[in-house]
């Protein structure tokens, strides 16, 4: 029986994980379909999942190549350049994918210019995969990187970097490939695993009920 209960219990906490899971999509999918704005610097940390307005220039000179990215079964690179907002804040702007086909010495024209211009992007929270190896006091740009330590690259690039992503809108000019992933929820997984524990509880019952009938009637 405590083997019953400790399997309905974790299915009944599973159906709470989903239904957490499910108020926090809610809340994604309503800024997912939010008018882009202009948004204070300040306010950018906040702003995850959010389609937002940025005015300032691109910086040419301190471009990044975030590289081993993996886009439509091809090895690549995401083009990274720094969008200076105020007082020497810039965001990185991810200007999409460029495939190395097979040549790791050759990097395409990253090019951009540094007038002043409004560009609208996606925010996102930036993932670290692996320690940034350390780069000469004076790196060569574009630098090719192999993690997003926005600390390290704050340093190497001399500016305050706002800790998120912006993904440029694949309507907008001077990007390359951009297909953004959508935001994939987990409510199913948590559903699934409440389902895989209900079952077990299920099966457990099953047995219990039939042993206790063939004891009774012995």
């Amino acid at each position: 029986m405590i083997t019953l209960w400790g399997l309905l219990s974790l299915g009944f906490w599973q159906l709470d994980r989903a239904a957490e899971k499910r108020a926090i999509e809610a809340d994604i999918v309503a800024a997912q379909l939010s008018p882009a704005e202009f948004v204070p610097v300040n306010e950018l940390v906040n702003k995850e999942h959010y389609q937002v307005l940025l005015r300032g220039h691109y910086d040419n000179d301190k471009q990044f190549i975030y590289d081993n990215q993996i886009v439509n079964s091809n090895a690549g690179y995401y083009v990274l350049t720094p969008f200076v907002l105020e007082n020497q804040t810039a965001i990185l702007v991810n200007r999409g994918f460029v495939s190395w086909y097979g040549n790791r010495d050759k990097l395409i024209n990253t090019n951009i210019g540094k007038n002043i211009t409004t560009i609208q992007v996606k925010l996102i929270s930036p993932k670290e995969r692996i320690k940034l190896k350390q780069q000469n006091a004076s790196p060569i740009f574009p630098l090719l990187i192999q993690s997003l330590d926005l600390n390290q690259l704050s340093q190497l690039s001399g500016y305050s970097i706002v800790p998120m992503l912006a993904q440029l809108n694949v309507n907008a000019k001077h990007g390359f490939y951009r297909k953004w992933q959508p935001f994939y929820g987990s409510v199913d997984k948590h559903l699934g695993y409440a389902l895989q524990w209900f079952l077990m509880a299920f099966v457990l019952g099953i047995i219990a009920l039939r042993l206790l009938i063939k004891k009774s009637g012995k």
